[in-house]
């Protein structure tokens, strides 16, 4: 075999770390790229908040790369109030510096309620239901063996307040370690825990769910009789909305029904979603949209673009002809810090550009509401802006836009389309939103179906069919006509 030179001429596309880096950061929503940021101030000592540093401005090489969202007002120097005592000078007391010091209060410096954020008040972690039973468990007089089968009931207790596992399956996991247990044990605890907070909890079925929290009603209250009633004996009809069969076995009128009805649906029929150890996510979002002088801007939101700049102090260190240990350390510091400033300053701009792009080609939605949405579609906004269509799906994935008609993901405003009986096309979404106009204004006593949505529909020159119509109605949550027929 024979060896030679040849020469090759190819392309290929090479992912260098500063585009991967880019792309990184492209995909984060604002949390994560808060977070992220936060990472890479902590582990790169180039890095730092543009509000941390000196008064001495960054060089000007530096500040090229520097991204800083809208300033704001100028704040007061902060003071730090908080010393020790062994730092004061010897003739002088602790109540010389402090006023209203006794010597029996801690001094505390907190900052006032309006200064605070209302979320981070009351953002922590609530009580679970199954800490809440066993709270009351214990200030319960039960004995020893209750306490244990207590124990077991509230932990096949589920998260909607609901008893997981049958009493025999209870009592089968509990014979064997405490033969002395007996199933009627099991029914009288199961009683005693059905009495605690909140109303209808460790109930085995809705019926007893809800005859638990009638239960727990004065009796004073107008139609509870009838109420439990209904809940023992016709709750599947209830279910299948037959009020004629109701209104006949009951013997009342079609306002003595919905007066009873009114009562049940005031009942919560998960009564353990009243105590839950889940957080609230908080939507933080990604851009402002507001109307100024008959035109629509876009704004970042400052909080998802903080101010970082390269420590002009470390960058003095570095020295050019210097390869030493110390200096190299500081050169590649300050090099990823150029990058990820430049990928961030890249992000927000691409960020910005897509976001407008958006409400350019939605303004009718701004103007007037998700009836006048036009159809819009990956391709279009990556033709507009010229990226990649994958590009574009990144910018909108876990994006969100604050609007004077709420806060809305970007990807909400990309929807297919319907043909119209002009060659017109329509949104998806502005199809929701006429459907949900029609829902809302229909006969309770007789609403409408799927086809005469349909028909409806057709008659405003749009070309659907009952399977979308069905299909739309299922996407906003909204029950069938047979689960939205009223008495009345």
């Amino acid at each position: 075999m024979r060896q030679s030179l040849q020469l090759r001429l190819g392309q290929h596309l090479t992912m260098t770390p500063q585009l991967q880096q880019a792309i990184r950061l492209l995909q984060l929503s604002s949390l994560d790229l808060q977070a992220e940021i936060q990472t890479v101030l902590d582990s790169n000592l180039m890095l730092e908040r543009a509000d941390e540093g000196g008064d001495e401005p960054a060089p000007a090489t530096e500040a090229a790369l520097e991204f800083s969202a809208p300033s704001t007002p100028d704040a007061e120097p902060v003071v730090a109030a908080e010393a020790s005592r062994d730092e004061l000078p010897a003739d002088t007391s602790w109540d010389d510096h402090y006023d209203g010091y006794d010597g029996s209060t801690a001094y505390s410096r907190g900052d006032s309620d309006e200064d605070r954020d209302p979320f981070e008040t009351h953002g922590g972690a609530s009580e679970s239901l199954r800490d809440h039973l066993l709270w009351q468990m214990r200030l319960t007089p039960f004995s020893e063996t209750d306490q244990i089968i207590a124990t077991a009931i509230i932990d096949a207790t589920d998260e909607s307040g609901y008893l997981g596992s049958p009493l025999e399956e209870i009592y089968g996991g509990l014979k064997d370690e405490f033969p002395q247990i007996e199933p009627e044990d099991l029914e009288i605890v199961l009683h005693r825990l059905q009495r605690f907070d909140p109303p209808g909890v460790c109930a085995r079925n809705a019926a007893e769910c809800l005859l638990l929290q009638l239960d727990a009603l004065p009796p004073a209250t107008p139609w509870l009789a009838q109420a439990r009633e209904l809940v023992r004996h016709h709750l599947d009809l209830l279910a299948g909305r037959d009020f004629n069969t109701l209104m006949r076995r009951m013997r009342l009128t079609r306002e003595q029904l919905q007066a009873v009805i009114t009562l049940i649906q005031s009942l919560n029929p998960h009564p353990g979603t009243a105590l839950s150890d889940s957080q609230a996510a908080y939507v933080v979002p990604d851009v402002f949209v507001f109307r100024h002088r008959d035109q629509w801007r876009v704004d970042l939101n400052p909080d998802c673009a903080p101010r970082l700049r390269i420590n002009s102090e470390y960058a003095r260190l570095v020295r050019r002809a210097d390869s030493s240990a110390d200096n190299t350390y500081l050169k590649n510091h300050l090099q990823e810090a150029r990058w990820f400033l430049k990928s961030l300053k890249n992000r927000h701009e691409t960020l910005l550009k897509v976001a407008r792009c958006i409400v350019e080609r939605q303004r009718g939605f701004f103007e007037h509401g998700p009836e006048h949405m036009r159809p819009l579609v990956l391709r279009d906004i990556a033709e507009a802006v010229e990226m990649h269509e994958s590009t574009i799906s990144r910018v909108t994935s876990q994006k969100y836009m604050h609007t004077p008609r709420g806060i809305f993901e970007f990807k909400y405003f990309f929807s297919s389309h319907v043909a119209t009986h002009d060659g017109g096309e329509a949104s998806s979404i502005a199809i929701q939103a006429m459907l949900k106009k029609l829902i809302a204004a229909e006969n309770p006593q007789k609403p409408l179906s799927d086809s005469k949505l349909a028909e409806m529909l057709d008659r405003e020159g749009i070309q659907v069919a009952r399977r979308t119509v069905a299909k739309y109605r299922e996407a906003m949550a909204i029950p069938s006509s047979t689960d939205r027929k009223r008495i009345g």
